[in-house]
């Protein structure tokens, strides 16, 4: 019997005629393994309460169907209670519909560009607060869609953005000081897509970013976020949506992303990543120690934006939700909605155990081995990276002979993985991780 070769999921994330120099999408949607519509809509009940446990079986399969990515996505990431019904997260959607319209709204009188269908890439202020009249910063911002005007005169708009950079405190010129990185990082984000030659989509993705860099006081924005948030904005059409699924990744991300004077908040996960090399494959670490490499700082950019430069658009949505739905917890949206009442849980009483059926592969190894009961268990990213160095290796071991070969090594995979066998290969780590840990 011949095996499905699978339908191009290529129309759904198309990509500009003239980038020729794109990986080529290994995803393909399979009937019976990929999670369809039909059986995504088959998985609730009337009342609207999903049965997570077997679409995370079909998702871990074959992942999902482009057309229903974005809604699972909203389960996988802790948007919604999966024991929850269809009016009761309606409910939810416009609450934060709502509180996403105030915080835009918020920054707009801050920034009248936010929400205004434009964005920025100049500095708008100095460090001391001070407005900058510089030329491009006046055209940015004084700019209509599809028209260009110098003159800031007698516009509206103008008048605005001077008395909104007059009296600020220090939150706001820290937030104002970001916007112009951000519009930077924007028009590099996945610009081969066809999707992003259309400017209102660049501002959306702005928005967003500048939203979340005013209410995340402790974080703000960094390099990389542009990279996880823009697929949301592909999948969602509303923006408040694609909104709070960013929010949520960042829930489980932003410790990468903490920055003190002294160190990155991924260094910590490089840490982890040292640590699970040097048990599952010691003769490696010993080779990148004595490289130089014994901080696997050639590692920093898989753990901050997930594998997103290593495989094609269409690739990394595939790793990222078979990396969701193994790790998923079923008290995903209580932690993240009620997290005074998780923290009681976790310090007293025992609460009600959760199902195993309703865990992701990963999650129920971690419950297995007693991860939950003292510190908190490594993510799966780093397991996929350790997956990828042990993968490479014997290449690594014989013609690595400092870092920039361990860089150049590692930037040959682009294109080259494939996704599935990449969370097959961090499964295995995985088990083998905890049984030599739990001996040694």
């Amino acid at each position: 019997m011949r095996r499905d070769p699978g339908a191009s999921v290529d129309s759904f994330y198309e990509v500009r005629p003239e980038c020729t120099d794109v990986p080529r999408t290994r995803f393909k949607i399979k009937a019976g393994k990929t999670l369809s519509v039909r059986k995504w809509q088959a998985a609730f009940t009337q009342e609207g309460y999903l049965d997570i446990g077997k679409t995370l079986s079909r998702i871990q399969h074959g992942g999902i169907h482009p057309s229903i990515r974005g809604e699972v996505w909203e389960f996988l990431l802790g948007c919604y209670d999966p024991k929850s019904t269809f009016d009761e997260r309606e409910q939810i959607r416009m609450q934060r519909r709502v509180q996403y319209a105030r915080w835009k709204d918020e920054c707009h009188k801050m920034f009248p560009v936010v929400g205004s269908g434009r964005y920025v890439t100049a500095p708008i202020i100095t460090e001391e607060g001070n407005p900058i009249q510089d030329p491009l910063v006046l055209r940015e911002t004084t700019t209509d869609m599809g028209a260009v005007t110098t003159s800031v005169g007698n516009g509206s708009m103008a008048s605005s953005i001077a008395s909104a950079v007059s009296i600020l405190d220090e939150k706001e010129i820290q937030w104002k000081l970001t916007l112009h990185q951000i519009g930077l990082d924007v028009i590099r984000t996945d610009r081969t897509l066809l999707f992003y030659e259309n400017s209102e989509n660049l501002s959306k993705l702005w928005d967003i970013l500048a939203v979340y860099a005013w209410i995340d006081t402790d974080i703000g924005y960094c390099q990389g976020m542009s990279d996880l948030c823009s697929p949301m904005i592909i999948l969602l059409d509303d923006e408040a949506d694609a909104f709070w699924c960013f929010e949520r990744l960042m829930r489980r991300l932003r410790g990468n992303f903490r920055c003190t004077e002294r160190s990155v908040g991924v260094e910590t996960q490089l840490s982890n990543l040292a640590a699970v090399t040097q048990i599952i494959d010691p003769k490696l670490h010993q080779h990148l120690e004595a490289l130089g490499g014994g901080d696997y700082l050639f590692a920093f950019r898989m753990l901050m934006v997930l594998f997103r430069r290593e495989f094609s658009f269409g690739d990394s949505l595939y790793l990222w939700e078979m990396m969701w739905a193994l790790e998923f917890d079923p008290d995903l949206f209580s932690l993240y909605e009620y997290p005074n009442s998780a923290n009681e849980k976790a310090e007293g009483s025992k609460g009600k155990a959760k199902s195993i059926r309703q865990c992701g592969k990963f999650e129920r190894e971690n419950l297995k081995n007693g991860g939950k009961s003292s510190e908190a268990p490594l993510p799966i990213s780093v397991f996929l990276v350790a997956s990828v160095l042990k993968d490479r290796s014997s290449k690594l071991m014989t013609e690595a002979r400092g870092l920039d070969d361990v860089v150049k090594i590692l930037n040959d995979i682009t294109g080259n993985l494939d996704a599935k066998k990449a969370c097959t290969g961090a499964m295995k780590l995985h088990k083998k991780y905890l049984r030599k840990a739990k001996k040694a």
